[in-house]
């Protein structure tokens, strides 16, 4: 499966539109994480509990936008766009969309 941010695949031609594609997650924070994050606070620095919670939650979310684009019969998704949205304190969504295409 071919991703890409694009409107188009470079060097290729879109032969049919098929739909949008698109995967989310909803994660939560663990407490033990959330200390770590606070003592991260005060000295500063990356934290990297968090950094590898998105990851995970953004790798999710691409393995499910890419299993419904098959479902459609896609070979890519053009259009990749991210959005992440707090659904309540502590929990937030990722949400992976584009345009699932055949390419010729």
């Amino acid at each position: 499966m071919i991703l890409v941010t694009t409107n188009e695949v470079p060097g290729r031609k879109i032969k049919r539109v098929l739909g949008i594609a698109k995967g989310n997650t909803v994660r939560t924070r663990w407490f033990g994480r959330d200390l770590i994050a606070a003592f991260q606070n005060l000295i500063g620095g990356e934290v990297t509990g968090y950094t590898s919670l998105l990851t995970k939650a953004r790798e999710e979310a691409i393995k499910r936008m890419i299993k419904q684009a098959e479902a459609l019969g896609a070979n890519a998704i053009v259009n990749v766009r991210f959005s992440t949205s707090q659904i309540m304190s502590g929990a937030a969504e990722i949400l992976v969309y584009g345009t699932a295409v055949e390419l010729e």
